[in-house]
C-alpha cells in the first residue's frame, strides 16, 4: 500500500512524516529547509510510493487563516502541478507546535535538544499525520 507524507509547511523549515506502507502509524522522517522542499519531495517519490500528502492547516484560535496560509496555498498549487495524480488533503493543525515540544519535555528529551526547531517541526508534521488516520 502506497505511503501518506505529511508536510508541516514553515516559512524557514518544513516537517515531513510519512506513514508505514499498511498506513497504520505515522513517523516523522525528516526536516528540509523549505526553499528545499519540492526537490525532497520529488526524490522521496521516485523511491516511494505515495497515495497522498496530507498539509497542515495553521489556524488563529478562533479558526480564522494564519498569516503563512497565502504561502501554503502556493506550494499546494505548485504541489498539485508537480505530483497531478496523487491527493491532497488538510489537517488543522492548531496547537500541534505545543503539543510537540510538550511531547519532548515528558519524554526526556534534553533542553539542548528541545531548542532544536527543526526537531519540534518533525514532531509536528508527524501529530498532523495521526490526526488524519485517527480521523479516517
Amino acid at each position: 500500500m502506497p505511503q501518506l507524507v505529511a508536510i508541516d509547511y514553515g516559512g524557514k523549515r518544513t516537517g515531513i512524516a510519512v506513514t508505514d506502507d499498511l498506513q497504520m502509524i505515522a513517523s516523522g522522517l525528516t526536516t528540509v529547509a523549505t526553499n528545499e522542499l519540492m526537490i525532497f519531495l520529488k526524490d522521496y517519490a521516485q523511491l516511494n510510493k505515495i497515495e497522498a500528502f496530507v498539509v497542515g492547516e495553521p489556524k488563529r484560535l478562533h479558526g480564522e487563516a494564519s498569516s503563512i496560509e497565502a504561502e501554503i496555498k502556493k506550494f499546494l498549487e505548485q504541489l498539485s502541478k508537480e505530483f497531478p495524480g496523487i491527493k491532497i488533503h488538510r489537517v488543522d493543525e492548531r496547537f500541534t507546535s505545543k503539543i510537540a515540544f510538550e511531547a519532548m519535555i515528558k519524554s526526556g528529551i534534553s533542553k539542548k535538544k528541545r531548542r532544536d526547531k527543526s526537531l519540534i517541526d518533525k514532531i509536528s508534521a508527524t501529530l498532523i499525520l495521526q490526526d488524519f488516520l485517527n480521523y479516517r
